[in-house]
């Protein structure tokens, strides 16, 4: 089932009665509500929206994302549930016991269909998508070689000039990147603790200070579909965080993604790429499964 995303952008006050997420505009006093179940991601970013504890908690319980934005309107936290599988038990267990060599190989396929996806963007943006095929046809296990990195120059001076240079802070197209890829986070957090899986164990991501960095891991491939929505504003001389860019690159979780010639949106996907991670550590495949962007 698809489910909603809600964008909070002006003060309103959420609460929960009968199962719907009650929204009360605090400008026009307007009343709106929407059935709980129905609701897949919620971003937060007006600093005047309140939300009630049932409501949370309701949220939670149906694994909804709650995405709460900072005072410079940037995602900077979630609502994480700690209950949203009845197996995650079982399931982190192979997450901690997980070898090297699994997630080597793991890594591999990941940063394969990462660049794979990046040279399909450029061949279909008119640029020259070949130049990147040297990279993710020679990975080895765990990319040794850093070819994601190596790729990482080439691919950002072929979709936005030479002079680009890809920061986590500065003005467009980075900043578009970077909210886009804050969504994108949250909603792979989503998935993959609907699939059982605990987000602090990543593959490859370490960090001390990082809560989510298997979802760094399993959303590298997703990227491209970010940047694809990022080039054509770019394109269109929209470079500010305006609330009609938002909502544009919010609308990655609805665009179309391909696994196995099965069309899908892409918030389903997610949610197939993380089940695919959590049989692939249970021993039951060993293929992750990842859409190709076409």
């Amino acid at each position: 089932m698809i489910k909603r995303t809600l964008y909070f952008s002006s003060p309103c006050r959420l609460s929960l009665k009968n199962e719907q997420l009650i929204v009360e505009s605090l400008k026009t006093g307007a009343i709106k509500s929407s059935p709980i179940e129905d609701l897949g991601f919620i971003l937060i970013e007006d600093q005047q929206v309140s939300i009630s504890i049932p409501a949370l908690n309701a949220l939670s319980e149906n694994n909804c994302s709650v995405v709460f934005c900072d005072k410079k309107h940037m995602p900077v936290s979630m609502l994480m549930n700690l209950d949203s599988n009845s197996t995650q038990a079982e399931t982190y267990r192979f997450q901690v016991d997980a070898g090297l060599p699994l997630k080597k190989v793991l890594w591999k396929q990941i940063i394969e269909s990462k660049i794979r996806n990046q040279a399909n963007l450029l061949d279909k943006v008119g640029k020259d998508g070949s130049v990147l095929k040297p990279f993710y046809s020679n990975i080895k296990s765990g990319d040794v070689d850093n070819k994601e990195g190596l790729s990482a120059k080439l691919y950002w001076n072929a979709l936005f000039g030479n002079e680009f240079k890809r920061e986590r802070e500065g003005s467009g197209p980075n900043n578009m990147l970077n909210y886009g890829y804050s969504i994108l986070r949250a909603a792979m957090t989503r998935a993959i603790m609907g699939s059982g899986l605990f987000p602090a164990f990543g593959l490859f991501h370490k960090n001390r200070y990082n809560a989510f960095p298997l979802a760094d891991d399993l959303m590298e491939p997703y990227r491209p579909f970010v940047d694809q929505i990022v080039y054509r504003l770019y394109t269109e001389r929209k470079t500010e965080l305006s609330p009609e860019t938002k909502q544009e690159l919010i609308r990655v979780m609805f665009v179309d993604t391909s696994i196995n010639t099965i069309t899908r949106p892409l918030e389903i996907s997610l949610s197939i790429s993380s089940a695919s991670l959590a049989k692939c550590l249970r021993g039951e495949q060993k293929v992750l499964s990842f859409p190709l962007l076409q």
